[in-house]
């Protein structure tokens, strides 16, 4: 197996086991609930505490990428997600969980600030298919999260979740231990004056906005949703409503994979958004059963399409630059995720979980607003935007 194919399984690997991470989280607020003995506003905190490192340092090593030794790098990020990990699983108390949290997110954000720029330049002329390949493996991995909890929670405590999940991570460290990377000189180092121009081209502000809003109604369903729907289900149902939401974007994501080479960015962009909004207000009204699954399925199916076309949206505008707008579109994900939910928990405090989910609706129509007006201020598709050489 060439290098090409054992970094690319590598990342794709980290990408499935940080999405396992991730979906883990909402599935155990009951246990951790339990455990520690804490209010709705304060589970509301798993969110920032898991996104707030990962975004501080996607965006550093995304932004220095040019000038970032990658595998270095990336080896030091995976080792310290399986430490931060088993430091969660021993936390004797929640502020101590938090911190190690905090720690697992800086890691996790110091690998993902890179891997899809080390992907843009591995796969220069297929960068729309494998972005959503990659965001198709996420989808996988994000499926399987909340299962494996279930399963490990039926023969352990909470805490031994996140020593299977550290795990999962060890093929990323033996194949970065062991594998040089290709030659990554195609990054170029951003200078200020590059880094304004490139922050101001309308495909950047319309894809940052977008996948802001995106992670914003992610965030919201990957913590609440599993939360919410305990209030009727026990906690087995409930875990498997996330993961019906999550199951969507598996078969969504394959076809996106498929159709982004074919159809233009946000064309496709808008057309899988539009159904969402009314799958939400049906979810949140109040009904349960089949409707109910059917619901989340379809917001899932749309809002999978978001993260993976708006990152590539943006990277086709100056591929030179794809570490600095990896790391703009990574951050603007991940802050909308980290910061949506504990509007939800404050909200779920004063007026209930029931209303307080209504915000993912409101979300998704000032989503749908921005894919259209970027759709008209920049073009469906587009090109070279930052005058620098050709890739």
């Amino acid at each position: 197996m060439n290098r090409v194919r054992i970094w690319t399984a590598a990342i794709f690997c980290f990408v499935f086991a940080d999405a396992v991470a991730m979906q883990a989280r909402g599935p155990i607020l009951t246990s951790l609930e339990a455990s520690f003995g804490v209010s709705e506003a304060a589970l509301g905190l798993i969110a920032p505490a898991g996104t707030v490192g990962f975004v501080v340092a996607a965006v550093a090593t995304g932004l220095l990428a040019g000038r970032l030794r990658f595998r270095r790098t990336l080896l030091l990020a995976v080792g310290g997600v399986c430490v931060a990990l088993v430091l969660m699983a021993s936390a004797p108390l929640y502020v101590l969980f938090l911190l190690a949290l905090v720690a697992q997110g800086a890691a996790a954000g110091a690998f993902r600030g890179l891997d899809r720029a080390v992907l843009s330049h591995l796969f220069t002329t297929r960068r729309g298919r494998v972005f959503n390949a990659y965001a198709l493996t996420w989808a996988v991995g994000a499926v399987v999260g909340p299962q494996l909890v279930n399963v490990v929670l039926a023969v352990a405590d909470w805490r031994a979740v996140f020593v299977v999940i550290a795990l999962l991570f060890l093929p990323t460290a033996l194949a970065a231990a062991r594998t040089e990377l290709p030659s990554m000189s195609a990054e170029r180092s951003l200078s200020s004056d590059a880094f304004g121009e490139l922050i101001q081209q309308p495909a950047v502000v319309g894809a940052s906005v977008g996948i802001l809003l995106t992670g914003a109604v992610e965030g919201i369903l990957f913590t609440w949703l599993a939360y919410y729907a305990s209030g009727f289900y026990e906690t087995t149902t409930a875990n498997l409503l996330l993961s019906a939401y999550l199951l969507a974007y598996v078969p969504a994501r394959a076809g996106y994979t498929v159709l982004v080479g074919r159809v233009p960015y946000l064309v496709l962009l808008f057309v899988a958004t539009v159904p969402t909004i009314p799958a939400l207000a049906v979810a949140f009204s109040g009904v349960t059963g089949p409707a109910l699954f059917l619901a989340v399925f379809v917001a899932g199916a749309g809002l999978s399409c978001g993260f993976p076309t708006l990152s590539a949206y943006a990277v086709d505008a100056a591929p030179e630059y794809s570490g600095p707008l990896n790391a703009l579109t990574t951050g603007a994900t991940y802050a909308g995720i980290a910061i949506a939910p504990v509007i939800v928990g404050v909200l779920a405090e004063l007026y209930g979980i029931e209303r307080a989910m209504w915000l993912t609706v409101a979300i998704a129509g000032a989503l749908l607003a921005t894919i259209g007006t970027t759709w008209l201020w920049a073009g469906a598709t587009v090109s070279r935007a930052v005058g620098t050489t050709a890739e």
